[in-house]
């Protein structure tokens, strides 16, 4: 009979899965696109306003070159996936980034990249769903002061349907995900259209006058110009946070799995692209404008704005300038997109995981991560991420202007690393391709990453450099700290495997008389081989449990068939 524990946890994560139903779980393309695309693409939700409200610092003259910088933006973004698209093939097992860096840069490498990638999916969850309340609370301002609250329950609803196994999950996220696609394309479509006819209004926010920070009265000049100029891009480039879920998550695609992947990679690419210039384009067309505060940036008449004034995201302003507030498409692209929002996270909540279980396989994690639970979904990993987002959204109050501070280091980081790892890799096959076909194959992939490495490597650069005040210093401490961490804890593995090893000089006398096995033991170990030994001397009924207490009488098993006696017969 079920205890009131295990029937709750039927209810929330449903029943047991065989372990044959494994296969049943992978996914097809039409669904790995969503799960893993859903961050890359909900980013056109905030990357545009980023980069408008940076260069807004500067005023109105700056933000008519929010084109150039969402192109800047494009280019890299177009070459980092055709980079991965490589990564997919060379590397199909799901390690990722980690094990690129890890088998072509060394140990010290391939950690670093691990630490990068799981504190980036941890702001991923926290500034998606903190993003998602904002969104909501702006939308019904009843909630306002309850974004920390409706974030913690989203990650939690999260969390739960991803206990439920990655098949349901990916059913439940498909529909919605593709609705945002679709609504946002047909959204530019209908306004380029407009465009073109001369029927294009202006946002509500384009008779607003912005006024600029101390420094920038002459706009964009100077190195401070320069810096702000940066500063834009880097904000936009959270557009390509995403992007390595995919080649994290090969093994949960249908077979040819590198095949599959590489396509998701291509299709990820040009919808994210083709999002991301709509809105910059609509934006600057509309005439949107986004600053940090609108009471102390904004002037309507000459006059400050009330302080109680909502500043509405920039897909929201697009959709009332096209559709008009209040139809049913305007409803349609709002409701999509503060879905995606939520949505976002559960790219995490699959790439996580399945790097987890990676790390504790290779002994830098606890080995609890590597087991899968009922649902055959990594579950420890799915805790593990909901835990610390929370920690996050908690600390943080779910304020995203902190949160989005953080952002991005990590995920350039691992970026980086990676390209470099493959461009050694292609050298190392390079030297051993005799086939001409296939040596320009190689010297193609090549080309390739090299590209990525040159691109990725200026970003983070980039990004250090504007963003480090700002707040990446925090996440790069976390870096840090879980760095020492999974050192500590592979430490810790290695000197417990050295305290159980048989040496050569006790094997003789620690081995037993004639050959045994141990259940569960994967090599001879001291302890091990010890109780092997006691088995082998013959005594009747014996067993481990009753080694370890001296007032408990030796029993039988009850089923010869598993009992030791047989394994050493």
């Amino acid at each position: 009979m079920l205890t009131i524990l295990n029937a709750a946890k039927r209810v929330l994560v449903g029943r047991p899965f065989r372990n044959d139903r494994l296969a049943h779980t992978l996914l097809p393309k039409r669904i790995a696109l969503p799960i893993f695309a859903s961050d890359a693409l909900s980013s056109v939700a905030y990357a545009p306003d980023e980069i408008l409200l940076t260069l807004a610092l500067a005023g109105v003259s700056a933000v008519a070159i929010s084109p150039l910088v969402g192109l800047a933006v494009m280019v890299v973004l177009l070459t980092v996936v055709a980079s991965y698209r490589q990564n997919v093939h060379a590397y199909p097992s799901g390690g990722g980034d980690y094990e690129i860096a890890n088998v072509n840069l060394g140990k010290f490498a391939g950690l670093t990249v691990a630490a990068a990638l799981l504190v980036d999916y941890v702001l991923t969850v926290a500034v998606s769903m903190s993003s998602a309340a904002a969104y909501l609370t702006t939308a019904i301002p009843s909630l306002h002061g309850q974004q920390a609250l409706i974030a913690t329950v989203g990650v939690i609803v999260l969390a739960l349907v991803n206990l439920r196994g990655i098949k349901e999950a990916g059913s439940v996220f498909a529909v919605p995900t593709y609705i945002f696609m679709f609504s946002i394309l047909g959204m530019t479509a209908v306004g380029i259209f407009q465009a073109a006819t001369g029927q294009l209004g202006q946002a509500p926010s384009a008779a607003f006058t912005i006024v600029p920070q101390e420094g920038f009265d002459q706009g964009l000049v100077g190195l401070a110009g320069a810096f702000l100029l940066l500063r834009a891009f880097s904000s936009g480039a959270a557009a390509l946070t995403g992007v390595e879920a995919i080649s994290n998550g090969v093994p949960n695609f249908k077979k040819p799995k590198s095949k599959n992947a590489a396509t998701t990679l291509l299709l990820l690419g040009v919808i994210a692209s083709a999002m991301l210039a709509g809105i910059i384009y609509l934006a600057n067309a509309t005439k949107v404008h986004i600053v940090l505060d609108p009471a102390k940036e904004f002037l309507l008449h000459g006059q400050p704005l009330p302080d109680d004034y909502i500043q509405n995201p920039a897909i929201s302003q697009i959709a009332q300038t096209i559709f008009g507030a209040g139809s049913i498409p305007f409803y349609v692209v709002v409701a999509a997109t503060g879905v995606i929002l939520v949505f976002a996270s559960n790219t995490a909540f699959n790439g996580f995981p399945v790097l987890g279980s990676i790390l504790a396989q290779d002994g830098y994690l606890p080995r609890q991560l590597r087991t899968r639970g009922d649902r055959l979904a990594f579950s420890n990993g799915v805790l593990a991420l909901a835990a610390g987002a929370l920690v996050l959204i908690i600390s943080f109050n779910a304020d995203v202007t902190k949160l989005i501070q953080l952002y991005i280091v990590g995920v350039f980081i691992s970026f980086t690393m990676s390209q470099l790892g493959m461009v050694r890799h292609w050298g190392r096959e390079l030297k051993l391709a005799q086939d001409k076909a296939l040596r320009l194959r190689i010297v193609k992939s090549r080309t390739i990453n090299m590209l990525g490495f040159a691109m990725t490597a200026l970003v983070l650069t980039i990004v250090l450099i504007t963003k480090f005040e700002q707040g990446a210093w925090i996440a790069l401490l976390a870096m840090f700290v879980l760095f020492l961490i999974m050192w500590s804890i592979r430490a810790h593995y290695d000197n417990v495997a050295k305290e159980l090893a048989v040496d050569e000089d006790s094997s003789p006398r620690a081995l037993p008389t004639r050959p045994c096995r141990a259940p569960g033991v994967p090599r001879p170990q001291t302890g091990a081989a010890r109780l092997a030994y006691a088995r082998a001397r013959g005594r009747p009924g014996w067993t481990p449990s009753s080694s370890t207490s001296t007032t408990r009488k030796p029993r039988t098993p009850s089923r010869p068939g598993t009992s030791w006696t047989s394994l050493c017969r």
